[in-house]
């Protein structure tokens, strides 16, 4: 009898140690330990609503939200629709969240129309609404009454004044003909894009715009455009893309037929669109700082959520890439 009450005692030693500790206190050391990493809560949960991941565009333009995700401990959602046309999916994106009651969107709306209901309805819901890349109708915007919405991008007309330009130097004074593809009809940064290459095509009499049609920002798009547009046209030297996916359709078109008088820009700084500069096929592009805009996208909201005062709008600045400030 006393055997077993002795096993029993070292066994109760053996299992709690010598501080006399029972099992359940050293759980419980765990439990507290737990406790204290919860309490680094998520400070918000923060949704970036992009048109597609297949444009590398937006995938820097993640890549600068997920350092402003680390920097103020948010969670960031990052959402897409499959195209960059795929607009009802957008608008299903938004609808999702409002259920899931993120704390914010920030948004690179494919339409500057058909997303302003949508993303009024969030903001009813209390989900602040930061909108990039490109802007939202102010005029419906105001109808639906979908109201102070920061706005974060370049000066899109500035870009492709200054891609253009590039690729009008050194011309002479022999009658040109030029090409414009252009981005999605509804989109506002593409009618700004637009609006900035014609006029700087318009700045030298001597150039003609022959046409100006949409790809709708798709490479494959704008490859079978140039085909239908360089037979019509088959003397257009000069082409301004409205961003470098449609640019690369282009240059893929100019590369199997051979032309190599046609003198391309784009938009977008790509880093495929870099290697056509340095290999000679593509005389311009613009770096729109996509990553910026995504850090700044985040950052504003959070702004907003902390209940700081926020610019109406934020401009990024544009940069003209050439052969020449990529040796530098």
């Amino acid at each position: 009898m006393h055997k077993k009450i002795l096993l029993i005692v070292i066994l109760f030693f053996i299992s709690t140690g010598c501080n006399g500790r029972t099992n359940d206190s050293i759980t419980n050391e765990k439990v507290i330990i737990n406790k204290s990493e919860s309490q680094k809560k998520i400070k918000y949960e923060i949704a970036l609503v992009m048109k597609t991941l297949t444009n590398p565009f937006f995938v820097k333009m993640e890549e600068g939200a997920r350092k402003a995700e680390s920097k103020y401990n948010i969670e960031l959602l990052v959402k897409t629709g499959a195209k960059e046309t795929s607009i009802e999916q957008q608008i299903q994106i938004v609808e999702d969240l409002i259920i899931e009651k993120v704390d914010a969107i920030v948004i690179a709306p494919g339409s500057s129309t058909e997303l302003v209901t949508i993303l009024k309805k969030a903001q009813e819901n209390g989900i602040k609404i930061v909108n990039i890349d490109n802007k939202l109708d102010e005029k419906l915007s105001k109808e639906k009454g979908l109201k102070d919405v920061p706005f974060i991008s370049v000066k899109n007309d500035e870009g492709a004044y200054l891609a253009v330009k590039e690729i009008c130097k050194d011309i002479g004074e022999d009658d040109k003909e030029a090409l414009i593809f252009e981005g999605i009809n509804e989109a506002e940064n593409a009618k700004l894009r637009k609006s900035g290459a014609e006029k700087a095509f318009g700045e030298y009499p001597n150039i003609r715009i022959v046409s100006s049609e949409s790809a709708n920002w798709k490479i494959d798009e704008a490859y079978e455009l140039a085909k239908v547009l360089l037979n019509k046209h088959s003397s257009a030297e000069l082409i301004f893309c409205a961003n470098d996916m449609m640019a690369l359709g282009v240059i893929e078109y100019l590369k199997e037929t051979g032309k190599k008088n046609v003198k391309v820009a784009g938009f977008d700084n790509l880093d495929d669109a870099q290697t056509e500069i340095k290999e000679g096929y593509m005389i311009s592009t613009i770096d729109q700082q996509a990553d910026l805009q995504g850090y700044k996208g985040i950052e504003t909201a959070i702004r907003l959520l902390d209940g700081k005062k926020v610019e109406n709008n934020t401009y990024v600045p544009v940069r003209v890439i050439t052969k020449n400030t990529l040796q530098k």
